[in-house]
């Protein structure tokens, strides 16, 4: 027999909006979590390696290279949803040391209550605004800072100035590596800005997106990570290509070319990310 499913679809009102929870009708004992209509998160309870969301399997994909296989890691992540990618983490590198930064109570207890997590004393999950706490964090204490950040579907402003990125700098060892979920459609003038900004701390840098929001064709989520030190880009190339959701690498020139002209932001200047344009149907 199939596994029993923990809970029924459920919309329940947070802080940050009317969060939902909806079976996957595809996969027993999986779940979206949605914030007002915006999707957030989707969790297998029974297979937590199991990654729907194209942007999350880039963002592990570059969990998956930063270290040797298996070996644990100290993470940082900046937002939390249903905390997909520290249940990977957990599964993927026993041992990890994972703090994780919520800013909506409510959001955690109904996936505390209805989507737990398994009982882990190196996973916690702290109650707070990401910059602020972000900013209490002893500095060279994590290999990976993930950014992953926003009110209803945008970033807030506070988290993509070149000052918040310096704070994420400050926190990684010197070869750790940042990495951003970063937003946005044509004439991709956001995501160019996130390039320019996060690369004036963290020189070392590349951008792995689908082809068709590259090139400004849509709306979607390219997934930015940074180091002071040279990332693994040629397996990042190869993992990326040969994905479920192939998607493409831009570094080095192509990457300079991509932010050509791009301003770094600073926090006089910062605004939140692009919005999604109502029309159309956002893949993530």
């Amino acid at each position: 027999m199939g596994r029993k499913r923990r809970t029924d679809a459920l919309a329940v009102k947070v802080a940050s909006g009317l969060a939902e929870l909806r079976p996957d009708p595809d996969r027993p004992e999986s779940y979206t979590l949605l914030v007002d209509g915006a999707p957030q998160s989707h969790v297998d309870l029974a297979d937590p390696t199991h990654l729907e969301f194209e942007y999350v399997r880039r963002i592990a994909i570059v969990l998956d290279l930063v270290a040797p296989s298996g070996e644990p890691l100290r993470v940082l992540h900046l937002g939390g949803g249903a905390l997909t990618l520290p249940r990977y983490l957990s599964a993927t590198r026993p041992g990890s040391t994972q703090r994780v930064v919520e800013i909506d109570a409510g959001l955690v207890d109904l996936v505390r209550e209805k989507l737990p997590w398994p009982a882990d004393s190196r996973l916690r999950v702290r109650i707070g605004d990401a910059r602020e706490v972000l900013g209490t964090a002893r500095g060279g204490s994590s290999d990976v800072v993930v950014a992953d950040v926003f009110a209803g579907a945008r970033t807030p402003a506070h988290l993509s100035s070149v000052e918040f990125a310096a704070e994420a700098a400050r926190v990684l060892r010197p070869d750790g590596v940042y990495v951003v979920n970063v937003a946005d459609g044509p004439p991709l003038r956001y995501a160019r800005s996130q390039v320019a900004t996060v690369r004036a701390v963290l020189p070392e840098a590349c951008l792995i997106a689908d082809s068709a929001v590259l090139r400004g064709r849509r709306y979607g989520n390219l997934v930015l990570a940074a180091s002071r030190a040279e990332l693994p880009v040629p397996e990042l190339l190869r993992r990326a290509a040969g994905d479920w959701f192939p998607g493409r690498v831009l570094a080095g020139a192509d990457l300079d070319r991509f932010a050509d002209g791009a301003r770094v932001v600073a926090d006089t200047a910062a605004r939140p990310s692009t919005p999604p344009p109502g029309s159309v149907n956002i893949a993530i």
